[in-house]
């Protein structure tokens, strides 16, 4: 579809685990690994924060995020994160920090940043929807943790920000525990629950208001509310998760289950520590 927004020169990027597409004011990035769940590997990453840059000059009015297939994506590629390795905490540290930085370039970037999740979204996929600007979901998404406790610190932290410590604490306590998107909308980690039928017309529908507003006036907008945000402490909050997780990765227990994951396989360890979540409440 033409772009009737801001449009540079360049011809769009191809990369080999997202693309761009040009929809209207919307200049799409789109998680493309749908037979991995878009799991978030180092490799998409990389190319996730070389789209951002070029949609800086390049591109629609607005970006919005999606996710090919059944769902947006099922977080960090655990293959990559959660295999055994030798204990290099500093490397650990910059790694979880550099991913924790491609988020906040979606809180700098000049244009306004919408996620729409549908399916599932999971750990660290939640810590990028966190930190786009604004979020719609469908109705039956599955928003939660990681099932395997291979980490502690690092994803709830930024949740916090948006629903209340309590919140992000029974999020966090139990292991892949998940809400659906009406309830987080309730939260406030979302702005609109919609069924999934309609959830990519409404984000276009949203777009086309949003882009009425000059391009310029957007960005001091969103700077301005940013600010008001940081005054509050939201990027502080975010300082030190890297450092938490990092930690967290070499006590003897998730050192223990790294091994175990070696030994019997990674579906077989999710099955271990699959447990009902505490949106459903019901005594056992």
């Amino acid at each position: 579809m033409k772009n009737d927004a801001v449009s540079g020169a360049e011809a769009v990027p191809c990369y080999s685990n997202i693309r761009i597409e040009d929809d209207g004011p919307i200049s799409w990035i789109v998680l493309a690994r749908p037979e991995k769940a878009n799991a978030l590997s180092n490799e998409l990453l990389d190319e996730f924060s070389a789209a951002l840059e070029w949609l800086r000059a390049n591109g629609g009015k607005i970006i919005a995020l999606r996710g090919d297939g059944r769902g947006f994506s099922a977080g960090y590629d655990l293959k990559q994160v959660a295999a055994p390795t030798a204990p290099d905490p500093m490397a650990d540290q910059a790694r979880l920090q550099r991913n924790i930085d491609r988020y906040l370039a979606m809180w700098n970037h000049p244009k306004p940043v919408i996620a729409a999740i549908h399916g599932y979204c999971i750990a660290g996929a939640t810590q990028l929807a966190t930190l786009a600007d604004i979020t719609i979901v469908t109705e039956d998404a599955r928003i939660g943790e990681v099932t395997v406790p291979v980490g502690a610190g690092y994803v709830a932290p930024v949740w916090s920000t948006l629903v209340g410590p309590k919140r992000a604490k029974e999020l966090a306590f139990v292991p892949g525990n998940s809400i659906d998107g009406r309830t987080a909308v309730e939260w406030g980690w979302a702005n609109h629950a919609v069924p999934a039928p309609e959830l990519l017309d409404r984000v276009r529908s949203l777009a086309e208001r949003i882009a009425m507003i000059p391009a310029d006036l957007l960005a001091i907008k969103k700077l301005s509310i940013n600010r008001a945000m940081e005054a509050m402490g939201a990027r502080s909050a975010l300082a030190a998760v890297a450092d938490a997780d990092a930690l967290a990765h070499q006590t003897p227990d998730v050192l223990g289950l790294r091994e175990r994951i070696g030994r019997e396989g990674l579906k077989a360890v999710i099955e271990a520590y699959r447990v009902e979540a505490t949106m459903n409440l019901s005594c056992r």
